[in-house]
C-alpha cells in the first residue's frame, strides 16, 4: 500500500503490504490520529510516544493476561501458565525474579567470549565466496546457539527451537497466528524429553536452576516449578529470544548497507558499534507492537477507551516520534545520540534479555565488518517474514567485499 496524504488513516496489523513500510502511516496517526481506532477489527492503537510509554508502564490497566499478540487477545483463548510475557504481576514477577538469575552482568560477561566464538565460526564456515546471508547464515543461527548455551540445551534440541518457532511464530501472508493448524501458542512439548532427562543430569545452566528453584507463589505457597510451566516458561523465552535477535542481525545487514558512509564510518572504528546497533533497534523494532487488554474505561487525547477493549501499542511508531527523537526521528543516523526507545518495553516487562540482545548484535556486526567492510544487499532476492509477532527477514543476502 502506497500512503498518500490523500488515503484514509488505516492499520492493520496483518496487511502485509502495508508492513513492510507502515512508518508513513504511523506519522499520519501520531499527526492526524494519536488514538485510532479499527472498526474492521475492532481495536485501538496509540502511536505517540509518551502515550505508548505510559500504557507500557500501567499494568494494572494495560494488562498482558490475556496476551500481547492482538489476535490471540481477541480470540479469548485460555493462556497456559508459564507464559512470562502473557502474564501480570504478581505471577509475572515472580517467574520473572525466577529467570533474571540468567542475565546477571557476571553472567553475560562469561557468554561473551562464547558468542564471539561461535559468531565466528558460523562465519568462517559458511561464507567461502562473495555472497553472504545476514539471516541464514548468521541470524538464523547464532542466537538460538546462545539460547542453547544458557538452557544448556544440546544441539539437536537447538534445531527442534527453530522448528517450533517457524511453526507457531511464521504465518501465512496475510493470516494470524490463530489461523494456524498448529495452534497460535506452542503446546510446550516442545523441551519435555530434554526436562526429563536433565531432572537426573543435572549440570551448570539455567534448565538445572529453575528445576531445582523454590519460591512462594502468588497465593503464598511455597513450592518448585510445575512441569507443565517449566515447559512453557522455558519454550516462550527461548523462542522469544531468538527470534527478535535474528531480526535485529536480518535489519543491521540492510539498513548499514542502504548508508554505506555510515557502515564505512564504523568499520574504520568498531568502537561506534555499539550506538550504531541502538539506533539499529530503534529505527527497526523486531516487534513493531504489543496488544494490551484495557481493564478499566480510560482517555487518551480527549477520548474514553472503554473497559474490556484491545489496544496495541505501536512501538515502531513511537520509536520515531519527533517529539521524543527530534525532527530528524525518521532519519537513520548511528550517530544519534542514544536515548531511551521502546523497542525493549519498559516497566514490568522491560525486556530482561536486552544486554544479551545487544551483546549479540555487536559482536555479529563486529565480526560481520572485520571480514567484509563493504557489502550491498540483493533486496529482490531477499524474503521478509510474515508474522504479526515479529517483523524483520528471513534471508537477507548480500554481495560481500573481504577485507585486504
Amino acid at each position: 500500500m502506497t500512503v498518500g496524504a490523500t488515503s484514509a488513516i488505516y492499520y492493520d496489523p496483518w496487511d502485509v503490504s502495508l508492513n513492510a513500510d507502515p512508518y508513513p502511516m504511523f506519522k499520519r496517526f501520531r499527526d492526524e490520529a494519536p488514538l485510532y481506532y479499527n472498526e474492521e477489527h475492532d481495536f485501538y492503537a496509540v502511536s505517540r510516544f509518551d502515550d505508548v510509554n505510559r500504557a507500557l508502564v500501567d499494568n494494572r490497566t494495560f494488562s498482558s493476561a490475556k496476551g500481547i499478540v492482538l489476535e490471540i487477545l481477541k480470540s479469548g483463548m485460555d493462556i497456559p501458565p508459564g507464559i512470562i510475557i502473557f502474564e501480570d504481576p504478581p505471577i509475572h514477577d515472580i517467574h520473572r525474579s525466577l529467570l533474571s538469575r540468567a542475565f546477571t552482568p557476571r553472567k553475560i560477561n562469561q557468554l561473551e567470549s562464547q558468542i564471539r566464538e561461535l559468531t565466528t565460526h558460523c562465519l568462517d564456515e559458511r561464507v567461502t565466496g562473495d555472497r553472504f546471508d545476514f539471516v541464514k547464515d548468521l541470524g538464523a543461527i547464532m542466537p538460538v546457539r546462545v539460547v542453547g548455551m544458557l538452557f544448556g540445551i544440546p544441539e539437536d534440541f537447538q534445531q527442534r527451537l527453530i522448528d517450533d518457532g517457524d511453526r507457531h511464530v511464521r504465518t501465512e501472508p496475510g493470516k494470524q497466528m490463530t489461523d494456524n493448524p498448529d495452534g497460535a501458542i506452542t503446546d510446550g512439548q516442545l523441551f519435555a524429553e530434554f526436562i526429563d532427562w536433565r531432572a537426573t543430569h543435572r549440570a551448570d545452566d539455567l534448565t538445572t536452576e529453575l528445576l531445582e528453584a523454590e519460591f512462594e507463589d502468588e497465593t503464598g505457597a511455597r513450592r518448585r516449578l510445575r512441569r507443565e510451566e517449566l515447559l512453557m516458561f522455558m519454550n516462550v523465552v527461548a523462542v522469544a529470544g531468538s527470534e527478535t535477535t535474528t531480526r535485529l542481525i536480518g535489519w543491521t545487514g540492510k539498513l548499514l548497507s542502504e548508508c554505506p558512509d555510515q557502515r564505512r564510518r564504523i568499520a574504520a572504528d568498531h568502537s561506534l558499534l555499539p550506538r550504531a546497533i541502538e539506533e539499529i533497534l530503534r529505527f527497526e523494532p523486531p516487534a513493531l507492537q504489543a496488544a494490551r487488554y484495557v481493564t478499566r474505561d480510560v482517555e487518551f487525547h480527549g477520548q474514553t477507551v472503554p473497559a474490556g477493549s484491545a489496544i496495541l501499542t505501536l512501538i515502531g511508531a513511537a520509536n520515531r516520534d519527533a517529539e521524543r527523537f527530534g525532527d530528524d526521528a525518521e532519519t537513520f543516523d548511528t550517530s544519534r545520540a542514544p536515548r531511551q526507545h521502546l523497542t525493549f518495553g519498559v516497566g514490568a516487562h522491560y525486556c530482561l534479555g536486552n544486554a544479551l540482545a545487544r551483546l549479540e548484535g555487536v559482536i555479529a556486526a563486529d565480526e560481520v565488518l572485520t571480514r567484509f567492510p563493504d557489502w550491498e544487499v540483493d533486496l529482490e532476492s531477499a524474503v521478509f517474514s510474515s508474522s504479526s509477532a515479529v517483523r524483520g527477514w528471513d534471508s537477507m543476502p548480500a554481495s560481500v567485499r573481504r577485507s585486504g
